[in-house]
């Protein structure tokens, strides 16, 4: 027996309001979240950014919000790119995991076994220095600020910059007074007792393993000791490793290696910006990368994908370091612990964050959820909470 018409109608009417109530739904989830990063983008004074939130191997929301360039109006999009800063440590730890993969040495192995010269913290000369202790900052190898600054690498010369940015940079102590351009001839200098920079102010108090002290050259020797292993360069070693089985494509350590027309101004604020640079220790936080290519890495992290690393060590890189009882000094369990580089969070996810001069960078995921999220900004942000906590709440869903 066939329906009648009046019904027919009824039940179209009533598909057709299904229909647009589940579109509407769809429609306000993906609205709310840009209104809240909306806010927190004009609360922050941002030229640019953009946000990608993942849910296994898809992009579940992306958004770009402002400029990559704010004189020429250029948006800054899913494939523009800019250094990250410290999120680049995330991909030392992947490194490590696969030269331990590789039989290059353990966590446990002495940095002396490995380095061409003898390193030893002069206030605790008889200790043993780990690769672990170097991935969770407490080896004692720490940032002399006299020498560290000077290990970025300007290139005026390649884009216009503002003059003001280079006086807040020098007042920082940012400049390029270290003649080293690999991480041989850098190491070398900063740890050996006949280097050019060692000075006992490379190096913190007490043994090795009882204080932490957050090292980005700590965090750089690591990718050293997977050169000598590998013999390739950390850039190559990478390329072969990690970007290239994840086709990021528009990604690189240096500003040769990525296209310059799709590079964001880095800027100090609405209408000075800096000039490109590079680090001399760049993998502690000198990726370039686009937002487009690191959500492919996010999403291959988050999932455990087998094309970087085996299960085994994925479960290694994200085990806590500290335990409650026993952490080492100067160290705040409260919200985080660490992993191999990764941090460890008790809201349940796990991520870094970066930052460096025109540069902010966040990414993370929450692995009860399986969900993720990141953002890249084109402009140090001294305090990333208001954003990190609209992703980090979504990700919870």
């Amino acid at each position: 027996m066939k329906p009648s018409k009046p019904i027919l109608c009824t039940i179209l009417i009533c598909l057709t309001c299904a229909l647009a109530l589940n579109k509407a739904e769809a429609q306000a989830k993906p609205d709310s979240l840009t209104n809240k990063l909306q806010q927190a983008f004009a609360q922050d004074s941002l030229p640019g950014m953009y946000v990608i939130m993942t849910d296994a191997n898809k992009a579940t929301y992306q958004h770009g919000f402002g400029y990559a360039d704010i004189a020429n109006h250029i948006p800054y999009s899913a494939g523009t790119i800019q250094n990250i800063g410290s999120v680049s440590k995330t991909f030392i730890a992947v490194a490590l995991m696969k030269a331990i993969e590789l039989k290059y040495f353990t966590l446990e192995t002495d940095i002396n076994e490995i380095l061409p010269f003898k390193v030893a913290n002069p206030n605790d000369p008889d200790g043993k220095i780990t690769i672990r202790q170097l991935t969770d900052h407490t080896s004692g190898i720490i940032d002399n600020p006299e020498i560290y600054h000077y290990s970025y690498r300007f290139y005026p010369k390649l884009r216009a910059y503002d003059s003001t940015s280079v006086m807040v940079l020098n007042k920082m102590g940012f400049g390029e007074k270290l003649k080293d351009t690999t991480l041989t001839q850098f190491f070398y200098n900063y740890l050996s007792p006949q280097g050019k920079y060692y000075s006992k102010a490379n190096f913190g108090q007490g043994l090795a393993g009882g204080t932490s002290s957050y090292s980005n050259i700590g965090s750089a020797l690591v990718a050293y000791l997977i050169e000598i292993k590998s013999h390739l360069s950390y850039a190559n070693f990478t390329r072969k490793y990690i970007l290239k089985p994840l086709k990021m494509d528009h990604s690189g350590w240096h500003i040769p290696d990525v296209n310059l027309k799709d590079h964001a101004k880095l800027y100090l604020d609405q209408k000075s910006w800096f000039p490109l640079y590079d680090l001399t220790t760049y993998p502690d936080g000198g990726l370039k990368t686009s937002a487009a290519d690191l959500s492919r890495y996010l999403m291959a992290i988050s999932s455990h994908d087998k094309k970087l690393l085996t299960e085994a060590s994925y479960q290694a890189m994200f085990t806590p370091q500290f335990s409650k009882e026993h952490p080492p000094k100067d160290i705040n369990l409260t919200y985080r612990n660490k992993g191999i580089f990764w941090n460890l969070y008790t809201n349940g996810t796990i991520g870094h964050d970066g930052d460096d001069p025109g540069v902010g960078a966040y990414l993370f995921f929450n692995k009860a959820t399986g969900k993720g999220g990141m953002f890249l900004c084109n402009k140090y942000l001294p305090n990333k909470q208001s954003i990190v906590d609209v992703l980090v709440q979504e990700a919870a869903k």
